[in-house]
């Protein structure tokens, strides 16, 4: 600092003074010494000229006493240091000097003539020379200039010798200072500040730099803090924390990555992280970054992470780039998450949302990703997958009549049965509630499929055991080839499904190959399905009459409302279908509710011609109708058409009664409370139809047509059996106050014997089949005319 700060203002003064003050002193001993030398020059020029003059007329006599006296006076003058006096004959010459002649070394010369007037005229008679100094630069002073300079130059000395302490005291000091506390700082690496104070700018600077100083020091002890602050969260928070340099070397890990891990911090710093990677998940792990892009500055990976005891853990490694995230460091930060547990629990949860959790076996996601596995595995192969479809018949009755625990332990039961069965390549799965599904793949999958659907009928002969007792079932299979029936595994499934809902619709209890009549069949079953959604919104319904008779007299003592849907471009289309549909399908329940206001518009009607006052409608009603508010809807209905209560009569079967739900039960003795009077259709042909008499408020009773059809079979004593069977329902109905109708009477024959055994009222074609209201009422209306023309 001094060398490079002093020197520097040394050379700036020096050179101040070489610049300006050098010169000027020169210019002003030059002045001098030119004056000087002026003014000497004159001096000796006087003094020759006079001296001259003086000495013409000595030197011409050669008086040497006088030229000797004129030399010695010359010398005399301080500004002459010799004379010398010569005639031009060369034989006079006088010299008379103050010096050694020898030291007229640095004199100058003057000389000048010596002329004589004589009568002859004006003669030059000689020459006189003097010797004077050169005169110098200080030589031509004064000793009051030399004083003068003396000062002057005094004076410099004092100002340059007084600026060079200055700036030693006011500059160098505080700079030294200020070094000083600069290089404690950078050795010590404390903040040292500048004792130093003034009102000047060095008094400034070390003021500012001391305020730079302190408010340094805060913010390294806030930064100080902030990373201790930083270090302690990043090694105290309870997750495997880790980051990584720019080219994935680990670069830092927290005590809990160390606590879970094994390892030791010196153990793993600097090194590559994807070497704690199990081996077969390192590519995945060097890749995340390029799979991870679009999804912004933070990706995750989940790898197999190899602790330092050797294990294997799952981890879910999410990490940020430093840079990506606003940040100048490079690297990035990590949080590692152990999800072992969740990898395990996850694989549980797979596992049980494909599986059945009664029976173990596949549930039907699970079967249809098995069956895509198994299809693309046959095409690859060239070999066929088959499917089979199973559905236990009667499972219904089990669940209903001995509970669901019964059911489950069927279903188990059935499920240990076909286990033998089946071969490490197949698959078993339950669909839901009592359907199964079976593939069968590889090599002879046709032939084992066929085989294995025998064996599973087969297998029924034997009664599944339920507490303590025997239950016999059957089971409908549908079997369905890839790739000569589907084309996909949805489709094949499907097809398996359409045949073995055909094999129940053929009657059950054995297995049928899908054949492409099966899905002509589905196609009409959804056309019928179709128009009965559409015959529900347009109004397609028609409540057909077929009349009840008094089987003495033949006279109508009522009418059966009957469902028919008048297509507009089928026309009229038969029952059976649509009814069967529709109770699949559960629309059963609107179309019911259609039938009973066009049956009570039409009693209505009916109700308008002589003497049909006091008839009634028997209208059947799905169990699905039974809700809380058909009471009331049946009393609005009547209030509407203005009929009496006693003449709506409420069909139900054996299906409404059999559960014996509460509720329904309430309904039907709110109904028979209001009025309306409750008819048992198809008695005779469930499990315990009497019983039902006693338990529900019935008022007539209806014998099955099947009954009625078989009185006049002549072969074999079905007929003599059916006849007891009628007589006992009729003594039994009679004993309850309950009015006996048989249905499907077609012979006169039958209405006899009917009569006979005390039946009340019958129904069937014998007397009309089922018409539409304006046929009915005309029918009527001719009826009635011919008897008024009988009694006339």
């Amino acid at each position: 600092m001094t060398r490079s700060v002093e020197s520097r203002f040394i050379a700036i003064i020096s050179g101040a003074l070489l610049v300006v003050v050098a010169p000027l002193f020169t210019l002003f001993l030059a002045l001098s010494s030119q004056q000087a030398a002026k003014n000497l020059d004159e001096h000796v020029n006087v003094v020759l000229v006079t001296n001259s003059q003086a000495l013409g007329k000595p030197l011409w006599e050669f008086d040497t006493e006088s030229i000797r006296q004129i030399a010695s006076i010359l010398v005399s003058d301080t500004t002459i240091h010799g004379v010398e006096i010569s005639d031009n004959t060369g034989k006079l010459r006088i010299s008379e000097v103050d010096v050694n002649p020898a030291d007229f070394r640095g004199l100058e010369s003057i000389s000048e003539p010596i002329f004589y007037k004589s009568p002859q005229g004006t003669r030059t008679v000689g020459s006189i020379t003097v010797y004077v100094p050169k005169l110098g630069w200080f030589s031509a002073l004064h000793q009051m200039e030399m004083a003068f300079i003396s000062i002057f130059i005094i004076a410099i000395l004092t100002v340059f010798g007084a600026a060079i302490l200055g700036n030693r005291v006011m500059v160098i000091k505080p700079l030294m200072r200020l070094t000083a506390a600069i290089e404690a700082t950078r050795r010590l690496g404390s903040r040292h500040h500048v004792d130093w104070r003034s009102n000047d700018e060095m008094g400034r600077l070390a003021k500012s730099f001391n305020e730079m100083q302190t408010l340094l020091e805060r913010e390294e002890r806030e930064l100080k803090r902030a990373h201790q602050q930083t270090t302690e969260i990043y090694n105290l928070t309870p997750a495997m924390l880790f980051s990584l340099t720019s080219n994935d070397q680990i670069a830092a890990v927290s005590d809990y990555w160390l606590l879970a891990t094994g390892y030791r911090r010196e153990d793993v710093i600097g090194h590559p992280f994807s070497d704690l990677v199990a081996p077969t998940d390192r590519d995945a792990y060097r890749k995340r970054k390029a799979q991870g892009k679009s999804s912004g500055p933070a990706f995750e990976v989940t790898v197999r992470f190899l602790c330092a005891d050797g294990r294997l853990m799952d981890v879910l490694i999410v990490e940020t780039e430093l840079g990506a995230a606003g940040g100048s460091m490079p690297g990035s930060l990590s949080v590692m998450t152990d999800v072992t547990e969740l990898k395990q629990s996850e694989l549980r949860n797979h596992q049980q949302a494909i599986s059945d959790h009664l029976t173990g076996l596949l549930n039907r996601q699970g079967f249809e990703a098995m069956l895509d596995r198994k299809i693309h595995e046959a095409d690859k192969t060239g070999t066929d997958v088959a499917c089979l479809f199973v559905d236990l018949d009667r499972f219904k009755s089990i669940n209903d009549n001995l509970g669901h625990a019964a059911g489950d332990a069927v279903l188990c039961q059935f499920v240990e049965r076909t286990k033998p069965l089946l071969r490490n390549t197949d698959s078993a799965s339950r669909l839901g509630g009592d359907e199964f599904a079976f593939l069968i793949a590889g090599e002879s999958a046709e032939r084992r499929a066929t085989e294995l659907a025998q064996k599973i009928v087969d297998m029924f002969e034997m009664p599944f055991r339920i507490q303590g007792s025997g239950v016999r079932l059957s089971a409908s299979i549908g079997l369905a080839f890839y790739p000569n029936h589907a084309t996909s595994a949805a489709e094949l499934l499907q097809k398996s499904d359409m045949a073995m809902y055909a094999r129940k619709r053929d009657g059950k209890n054995g297995a049928q190959l899908y054949d492409p009549a099966i899905l002509d069949q589905t196609r009409e079953r959804a056309e019928i399905e179709s128009d009965i959604e559409v015959g529900i919104a347009a109004s397609w319904f028609e409540a057909h009459f077929q009349p009840i008779v008094d089987i003495e007299t033949g006279v109508a003592s009522g009418f059966e409302a009957l469902m028919r849907m008048r297509h507009p471009r089928k026309g009229l289309m038969a029952p059976g279908s649509i009814i069967s549909v529709a109770e699949e399908t559960g629309m059963i329940a609107q179309i019911g509710n259609l039938i009973l206001e066009d049956a009570m518009a039409n009693l209505a009607r009916v109700s308008r011609l002589p003497g049909m006052d006091d008839t009634y409608v028997a209208v059947n009603f799905s169990p699905l109708q039974f809700e809380p508010g058909l009471p009331a809807r049946l009393a609005g209905l009547l209030g509407h058409y203005g009929i009496q209560p006693q003449r709506l009569v409420v069909e139900i079967t054996e299906a409404v009664l059999m559960h014996d739900n509460p509720e329904i039960r309430t309904i039907l003795n709110e109904i028979h409370h209001f009025g309306c009077l409750i008819a048992l259709d198809d008695f005779g042909t469930g499990y315990s139809s009497l019983s039902y008499m006693s338990r529900f408020p019935v008022d007539i009773v209806k014998i099955d047509q099947s009954f009625v059809r078989s009185l006049t079979d002549k072969a074999g004593d079905v007929g003599s059996k059916n006849k007891m069977l009628i007589e006992g329902i009729s003594a039994i109905s009679h004993k309850m106050n309950c009015k006996v109708v048989a249905e499907g009477v077609e012979t006169e024959e039958q209405r006899m014997l009917l009569r006979q055994m005390g039946i009340d009222y019958a129904q069937g074609y014998l007397f009309s089949k089922p018409r539409e209201i304006s046929e009915l009422l005309s029918a009527l209306t001719a009826r009635q005319a011919e008897l008024r023309s009988m009694a006339s």
